[in-house]
């Protein structure tokens, strides 16, 4: 036996394995993609008595051994030995309350030859059901041991690894066969036989899924034709071999249920969660609800993660501060504080809203309520090219689209989870939100209607209905050009509502939050240093001359030291590669209504939204020091002139600028998590390209009307 041994842990959606996962690996855990495809590949380590340390592999939920989805090809691919981790034994999870549902995937597994221990979970509500299930007669039918566990409260755990410590302490010994297939299909022997001459090592039943799925295996081109020959020359048809297996499978599993499993009376009364699915399901009172279950979790996120985005806004600036006072002016030190500091606060100002937002979902899933929402939104997704589970992460867009691209994940289909990727940016985020209070205020006056609609308030709804019809409307446009042959199921099973664990949102919040900080933070670091450069350097000596300048007047004007270091600030910022940038742009941006300094906010922005006031702030005089109020920066620009004298924020430059932030990109941590997600800088450039061109055309439009 081997000293340290792989366990893959499998099992149907929603029977509770990622609960063992984390109770079986606590927080030695290991999250990170498998090879090729954005699935989460979850391990860990765990203390197994009498054999020591096992590595655990959580594979994705699947129903059987004929996978449809991304998420199920990595599990098959996995149990069939197709992967780089080749697991010595199996831990299968199983809901006891769908038993028969959970023993087709399991005789499956048995019959590739695995070695397998049960892990029977909710046997409570097996129990509501009126079921009575006989464990060790079931584990004498089946072969293998067999151990009830509740993870939610860590009962039959330890059983449970006594159990994987004699099945390990047996290797390499296999169990018995469930299903023999010489009976079921004699007339593919000979295709069998001729694959087991190339793999001698693998069961017959694992010969079939050889036959049927060989294209999908990482084979040389030689064993690819020996087994398409095999298939032609004994006419292997894998539709009516796997209906045949399957049709055995249910046959053999009937009989072992009815020798081991007392069930309730059909007409037995309904269950609590299918009287509250006839309210929340309800074809009025169910959007009702949704609608409300949407708009707290969005304020929640809004409200909780400002807290501690403020304080993290706070800590950076006060650490910037200190380390200004502490380190001797020069290269490195601007570098060191506005450069690396300054990324390290681009980074870490988005994880309370990526932990917040995770932790809430987290508690809907546990809850059962997720799949409710994806159930009741799959109608209309379905319309613009996207499914159900394209709500969550599109309503996610409004606090963040980092952390709800990254949400996209449970969406199976390929395109589908690329278009809920592409359009989600679309979604108006919480970054965008200053830049629309300080452009309405200025632009729309303060006018209420009926004595208590604001003006600028429905201005304020408009720009995300805006933005949400749009993000519709791209997809529905998109999917037309995006071509696959995957075909989109919606399958969903609605599982039981229990109680939310607090300790998996605990784990899954940590999670998610190192994700993004160990991997889409290096390519913002990357991005944050690259503008610092651009924003700090200008071409030739004209920095330096500026600065002499500016050193000479401050020691001829002694008291307007504070006024003439702003304008200083200003002209360094106008003279930078940055500046220069903007000036050279403003020739393309000024048919819709912006000059050179809008231009520069629109540069500097990129690195996140909300750098649009400081900008401004920065441009407009409103420099460290004094007073940054909102007030003051309104009436600076407010009072900013063209060289014509005429205004600069005129009621249509306005409006074309908040249409342009509605639109635009203008958020580097975005692209970087859509390069991490899609595993490619084609879609985010793609990306970029289709928002700053509907950004483009859309404020063109909006300045010619106004």
């Amino acid at each position: 036996m081997k000293q340290t041994i792989n366990i893959a842990l499998v099992g149907n959606p929603n029977s509770g394995k990622s609960s063992l996962f984390n109770i079986l690996t606590g927080l030695n855990q290991q999250v990170s993609n498998f090879p090729g495809v954005t699935v989460e590949k979850k391990s860990g380590t765990s203390l197994i008595g009498g054999i020591g340390e096992a590595n655990i592999l959580d594979l994705p939920g699947t129903y059987s051994l004929y996978p449809k989805r991304a998420d199920e090809w990595v599990a098959y691919r996995v149990l069939m030995d197709r992967d780089e981790t080749k697991p010595d034994m199996v831990i299968l999870v199983a809901d006891a309350s769908n038993l028969k549902r959970n023993l087709l995937f399991f005789s499956q597994i048995v019959d590739l030859g695995k070695p397998v221990v049960v892990a029977l979970t909710m046997m409570d509500l097996a129990k509501k059901k009126g079921m009575q299930i006989d464990i060790p007669g079931l584990e004498r039918e089946l072969g293998v041991p067999v151990v009830s566990i509740n993870p939610r409260k860590n009962k039959g755990v330890a059983a449970l690894k006594k159990a994987v410590q004699m099945v390990a302490e047996s290797l390499p010994l296999k169990p018995r066969a469930f299903l023999s297939t010489e009976n079921i299909d004699e007339q593919n022997r000979k295709a069998k036989e001729a694959v087991r001459m190339i793999f001698p090592e693998i069961t017959e039943y694992a010969a079939i899924h050889y036959l049927i799925n060989h294209e999908h295996f990482d084979l040389e081109n030689d064993i690819q034709d020996k087994i398409e020959s095999a298939e032609t020359d004994n006419n292997f048809n894998p539709t009516k071999t796997q209906a045949e297996e399957i049709m055995h499978r249910y046959g053999r599993i009937k009989n072992i249920m009815q020798l081991t499993v007392v069930e309730a009376d059909p007409l037995q009364q309904s269950l609590i969660s299918e009287r509250i699915d006839n309210i929340l399901l309800h074809r009025f009172w169910g959007y009702a609800i949704l609608l409300s279950v949407l708009f707290f979790l969005f304020q929640s996120v809004f409200w909780i993660a400002a807290y501690p985005m403020d304080g993290i806004e706070w800590f950076f600036a006060r650490l910037s501060s200190w380390l200004t006072g502490l380190l001797p002016a020069g290269f490195f030190s601007d570098l060191f504080i506005n450069g690396f500091i300054a990324g390290l606060s681009g980074i870490f100002v988005f994880v309370p809203q990526i932990m917040i937002l995770f932790g809430l979902i987290t508690l809907l899933e546990d809850s059962g309520y997720m799949a409710r929402i994806s159930f009741l939104t799959d109608k209309l997704m379905r319309k613009a090219g996207l499914n159900g589970k394209s709500v969550m992460p599109m309503i996610s867009g409004y606090a963040c689209a980092v952390p709800a691209i990254m949400s996209a994940r449970n969406i199976e289909n390929s395109k589908e989870r690329l278009l809920t990727i592409l359009v989600t940016p679309l979604m108006s985020c919480s970054a965008r939100l200053p830049v629309y209070t300080i452009l309405i205020s200025l632009v729309i006056p303060s006018r209420l209607y009926l004595g208590f609609i604001s003006l600028q308030g429905l201005v304020m709804m408009l720009l995300y209905v805006f933005g949400t019809v749009m993000a519709m409307t791209v997809a529905w446009v998109i999917k037309w050009f995006i071509h696959t042959n995957e075909k989109s199921y919606f399958i969903l099973e609605l599982p039981v509502y229990r109680s939310p664990r607090w300790s998996n949102m605990i784990y899954t919040m940590i999670s998610k939050a190192r994700i993004f900080i160990f991997e889409a933070g290096k390519i913002i670091m990357i991005i944050s240093l690259s503008l610092w450069a651009l924003s700090s350097f200008g071409p030739g000596h004209q920095m330096d001359n500026i600065r002499n300048t500016y050193s000479v007047m401050r020691q001829q004007n002694p008291g307007q030291i504070a006024e003439l270091g702003r304008k200083e600030k200003a002209e360094l910022l106008q003279n930078s590669y940055a500046g220069l940038l903007g000036q050279k742009i403003e020739p393309a941006i000024a048919p819709l209504g912006f000059d050179w300094k809008i231009g520069i906010a629109l540069i500097t922005s990129f690195a996140a939204r909300e750098v649009f006031v400081g900008t401004m702030a920065t441009l407009y005089s409103v420099g460290e020091g004094d007073d940054e109020n909102s007030s003051t920066l309104r009436h600076k620009m407010a009072a900013a002139r063209r060289e014509d004298g005429s205004p600069v924020y005129t009621l249509a430059t306005g409006m074309s600028l908040l249409i342009f932030y509605v639109l635009a990109m203008q958020c580097m941590s975005t692209l970087a998590v859509v390069k991490r997600e899609t595993r490619s800088w084609k879609w985010p450039m793609i990306q970029l390209g289709y928002m700053t061109a509907l950004a483009y055309i859309f404020s063109l439009i909006v300045y010619h009307i106004f």
